[in-house]
């Protein structure tokens, strides 16, 4: 083992219950997008949800039985008690619902949806997902997938800064959900079905991969780790790996052999 993946490998981190409770740093570079809306969404709702507070308290304070012997009956069927609930709810409705539908998908439209071309010359990924381990699959020096010179990693993903990265992700069993916490994104994986995914990290380290979805008695094990070098960096690493994957990849082991060609 050489020494840059000596380091790397010793870097896990044992996170304390403060730092859990807080949001994943950033490392990408659209994954404020996604901070912002979180965040937008949950102060639009405290607002409102003070606003009831308010008129609940307030009301229950101001019409109180010691303020008012005598017991007011309503309906409130009345013009102004309509009105008042209609503006309320279209505030709600126009402020949160339709505001956020509509930024979730000019984001979605302009940034997320638009896919790394193959003139951009994306780092391209394949991951098999199974109960309960993630697999990712590097082109070799051929740039075919499947072939001898394939890097074939397990819960081990090697990424660098400061470039498109494109996946490709199946699933071998049940639904798994391909989750990156620090970039804010992820993707269901599928048996049968290939789906995508993409980022470009901005920053260097070590972090974690896990799965979102519900997907049996391990769930909780299925975890696997990232980390970002600098280009120069992950260059020496890619190498490294190159090597070790010609010297040692079997074309009896299957279980190295699970890629498919890739599809723009």
């Amino acid at each position: 083992m050489t020494v840059l993946s000596t380091v790397v490998s010793n870097t896990a981190k044992n996170w304390t219950l403060w730092e859990q409770m807080q949001a994943p740093e950033d490392i990408s570079v659209n994954g404020h997008l996604i901070d912002w809306l979180f965040n937008y969404t949950t102060y639009m709702n405290i607002f409102f949800f003070g606003l009831v507070c308010a008129g609940l308290f307030g009301f229950s304070y101001f019409y109180s039985a010691k303020r008012n012997k005598k017991a007011y009956y309503t309906y409130g069927d009345k013009k102004i008690h309509v009105i008042i609930s209609c503006v309320i709810a279209l505030s709600v409705f126009i402020g949160i619902d339709m505001n956020i539908t509509r930024i979730s998908n000019d984001d979605y439209v302009n940034v997320f949806a638009k896919w790394p071309t193959e003139d951009e010359k994306p780092l391209r990924i394949q991951v098999m997902a199974q109960q309960w381990a993630w697999h990712f699959r590097y082109e070799g020096k051929d740039g075919v997938f499947n072939t001898d010179d394939d890097i074939v990693q397990l819960n081990d993903l090697r990424l660098p800064v400061g470039r498109k990265v494109l996946f490709q992700v199946v699933s071998k069993d049940v639904i798994h959900s391909l989750y990156f916490p620090n970039t804010r994104r992820k993707v269901d994986a599928i048996p049968g079905r290939v789906t995508r995914l993409w980022f470009e990290l901005t920053k260097d380290g070590y972090y974690n991969i896990a799965c979102a979805e519900m997907c049996g008695t391990y769930h909780y094990r299925m975890k696997a780790y990232l980390t970002s070098y600098t280009q120069e960096n992950y260059d020496i690493w890619l190498k490294e790996a190159q090597e070790k994957a010609i010297a040692q990849n079997d074309r009896e082991n299957a279980d190295l052999y699970w890629g498919w060609p890739w599809n723009w």
